[in-house]
């Protein structure tokens, strides 16, 4: 791992990425009792944080597009900058008290197209930046920081609101993103002078053919069976992770323990997974995914506890053991797409794959305030719990997600292991199920997929 970051362009990236996830990690909590500030109830809170979440999903297609054709690091520099501009602009008029809910609306709107552009960019870039066997590691390092930007932002996000106010956490927001852009920019001179044409893009078509782009990257999407199986696990869990910690969550907090202590409780989650990245970047699993998808069941730790208004010492521990499991599923996640999904066509499949994750969000979000006012926040809850175990037991029957293996040879570049062009699964050993084809005439697929949100997802990853 320190020979990881003794590497530029991979320190560099990892360095904007946690800026980048510090920004955005503080968003919605900051957001969320901006709304409270302004006399809004638990539906204005889930209104204002998936309009972030609708915007998001409306692009997210296009940044993947973008990400495959122009240069990557750029499309992160742009990203951030804009994010930097909007996001300043907007604390500065919350601080002057000219900060109504249609302009927080609209911060949410522009905080989702950023994030569509950026995200599938800054997940397919990784894969350039190191060599292919040290992709687990990276990829568990990269998280590691991604992780502690979100513990200061959700840290930081509270304590402002307390301390400060919300619009404070507006302004440092936009001072993160600038310095992201730097990053960005320095990870993209280095990986220039030495892997010019792979970061440009170059091997892709001079003229724009974007459908038939778009048609490539869905073909590659729903061709693997373990990829779209997964993906409509997460679209579930992360619908119940973004109504219940992000909505059902504030409302507990004003009423119970308070803002400052609801800070450190989502901050405990990515501590979690902080910890979680050290204990994954040392495993050597071949079945990474199987566990990663088995041990998001943890998600429901959460949801228990604020079912039954726990102290807070359990809340607490719930949260951190939750972000361990997640990092275990992250990584793994990464991992399988990168060492099987073919480096030309990764930003699409990244940008499907957390398209259903995005749209899963608004769903939860503005859904979970309604709920909770007609059935009770406990039930709403409990339901959320109950759907988090019936789909992670549904993905596991799948015999290709238990079976999927990662760890190819050294020196195999991302995506042109065996069976990168066809389900991995079917060239791993007798016994394995049949695949749909790389033409996509195989099993429908949905477009949902848990992208690269990882603890928190409805941060804003």
């Amino acid at each position: 791992m320190r020979a990881l970051l003794r590497r530029h362009g991979f320190r560099d990236l990892a360095l904007g990425r946690a800026l980048t996830f510090f920004g955005n990690s503080m968003a919605p909590v900051v957001l969320a009792f901006a709304v409270l500030d302004l006399g809004g109830s638990a539906v204005d809170v889930g209104l204002v944080v998936g309009a972030r979440s609708v915007s998001n999903v409306v692009l997210l297609l296009f940044g993947g597009l973008l990400a495959d054709r122009l240069p990557r690091p750029l499309v992160l520099q742009g990203a951030a900058l804009s994010a930097a501009l909007v996001q300043g602009g907007v604390g500065l008029a919350v601080l002057a008290d000219r900060g109504p809910m249609g302009v927080l609306l609209v911060l949410s709107v522009v905080q989702g197209a950023v994030a569509a552009v950026s995200m599938p960019a800054s997940a397919a870039l990784l894969p350039l930046t190191v060599p292919s066997g040290d992709l687990r590691p990276a990829n568990a390092l990269s998280r590691m920081g991604v992780n502690t930007g979100m513990i200061a932002g959700t840290s930081l996000g509270g304590l402002l609101a307390a301390v400060a106010g919300p619009g404070w956490g507006m302004v440092l927001n936009g001072v993160a993103f600038a310095c992201a852009a730097l990053a960005y920019r320095a990870a993209g001179r280095h990986l220039a002078a030495r892997r010019a044409t792979a970061v440009s893009g170059a091997s892709a078509p001079a003229p724009a053919r974007p459908w038939e782009e778009l048609r490539e990257g869905w073909r590659e999407f729903v061709s693997r069976t373990w990829v779209w199986v997964v993906a409509l696990q997460f679209f579930v869990v992360n619908a119940v992770a973004a109504g219940g910690i992000q909505v059902l969550g504030p409302t507990v907090a004003d009423a119970t323990f308070g803002r400052t202590v609801w800070g450190f409780v989502l901050a405990a989650q990515m501590a979690g997974a902080l910890a979680g990245g050290f204990l994954v970047a040392r495993s050597r699993s071949r079945h990474a995914l199987r566990t990663g998808v088995a041990v998001v069941t943890l998600d429901a730790l959460p949801l228990l506890a604020l079912a039954q208004s726990a102290d807070v010492v359990v809340l607490l521990v719930a949260m951190f053991v939750n972000g361990i499991a997640i990092e275990q599923f992250g990584v793994a996640w990464d991992l399988s797409l990168q060492e099987n999904i073919p480096q030309e066509k990764l930003a699409r499949v990244y940008s499907y794959d957390a398209l259903g994750s995005t749209l899963a969000l608004p769903l939860g979000e503005m859904a979970a305030g309604p709920l909770a006012e007609h059935f009770g926040t406990r039930l709403t809850l409990w339901c959320g719990v109950a759907l988090v175990t019936l789909v992670t037991a549904g993905a596991l029957c799948s015999r290709q997600v238990r079976g999927l293996t990662t760890g190819g040879p050294a020196g195999t570049p991302p995506g042109t292991r065996a069976g990168a062009h066809e389900d991995p699964v079917s060239v791993s050993g007798p016994g394995s199920p049949g695949s749909a084809s790389a033409s996509g005439s195989g099993s429908p697929g949905a477009a949902s997929a848990p992208g690269s949100l990882g603890p928190g997802a409805a941060n804003g990853a």
